[in-house]
């Protein structure tokens, strides 16, 4: 049950406009890579540029960016997988910011060319400008969706194995339902009284851009969650591993130090009597010359008289 709260807060991963949308606003757009070329890439298969996203910043994260903090930091350096959740949610917060600017910006671009009604106009921008929010959308998945799988495995015991596996895809559907009755609350709130409503077959004549800032302020205040929810649950099995270890060496430093200055007492305490011995026994030694040297000069006292 102590799980349920954090499990709730990757419910908003799911929401979004869905994925026609996007194949809509791809269609819009100039899909030329090279301008002089015939060649057009597909609408469908700009989600390609998500999966790469996600393939190229696991072996990043995996392979260079925790090693080098290793490294600079001189210890091993782990982010634990409820840190890795909320890293997830802000990047998917500012892939919905980005997400928002850009057909804000696309939609102003195709009143400006004349293509309020026209649902087939090719805008003179390019579709590569879907490119950052995909690859945010991507990062955001990388934290959020494998931290979420390794939290409930760690924190979940043995016998709940499969529990642990079903939360993610659970959060998924759910976060899928939720978007089905924002869009349809969008629509109908929006529509009323006979107006054009934000959800519209023509997006450059609906107010998409609008329904991203929306889907904005719910991630927002699903951060804000996120860390009340954070802070409640304490720290995980990872953190109280990590402390126990940083403590254990702690401890062991503590044990050679005063090993080693103990040694080093010894050591001083052997010198000292050393020298100690050497200064007695020169002493000793000039007290010796002295009684000789008196003597001899009794002894020549003695031969004058």
């Amino acid at each position: 049950m102590k799980v349920i709260p954090l499990w709730s807060t990757g419910i908003t991963m799911s929401i979004n406009i869905g994925s026609s949308f996007g194949l809509l606003q791809a269609k819009s757009l100039d899909r030329h890579i090279i301008s002089s070329s015939n060649f057009e890439v597909p609408a469908g298969s700009f989600s390609v540029i998500l999966i790469v996203a996600i393939l190229t910043w696991i072996v990043l994260y995996d392979r260079v960016l925790i090693p080098l903090a290793s490294k600079i930091r001189g210890k091993p350096v782990i982010i634990s997988p409820k840190k890795r959740m909320g890293i997830g949610l802000f990047f998917n917060f500012l892939h919905l910011i980005t997400a928002a600017v850009f057909e804000t910006v696309r939609r102003k671009e195709a009143i400006k060319e004349g293509y309020l009604n026209d649902t087939h106009g090719v805008l003179k921008m390019s579709a590569m400008w879907l490119a950052p929010q995909l690859c945010l959308a991507g990062i955001a998945e990388m934290f959020n969706v494998i931290g979420q799988n390794e939290f409930y495995y760690k924190e979940f015991p043995k016998s709940m194995a499969s529990v642990a596996a079903s939360l993610s895809g659970l959060g998924m559907g759910v976060g899928n339902l939720i978007s089905s009755l924002v869009l349809s609350t969008i629509e109908s709130t929006t529509s009323s009284g006979g107006n054009e409503g934000w959800v519209s077959d023509n997006i450059n004549k609906g107010h998409f851009d609008k329904y991203y800032w929306v889907i904005v302020g719910i991630n927002a205040l699903n951060l804000l969650y996120y860390l009340v929810c954070s802070w409640a649950y304490g720290p995980t099995v990872d953190e109280v591993s990590n402390v126990s270890e940083e403590n254990g060496s702690k401890e062991e430093e503590s044990t050679e130090f005063k090993h080693t200055n103990s040694h080093f007492d010894d050591k001083v305490s052997d010198e000292t009597s050393s020298k100690e011995k050497e200064l007695t026994e020169f002493k000793n030694g000039g007290q010796v010359e002295k009684i000789l040297k008196n003597s001899e000069e009794s002894d020549l006292k003695e031969e004058d008289l």
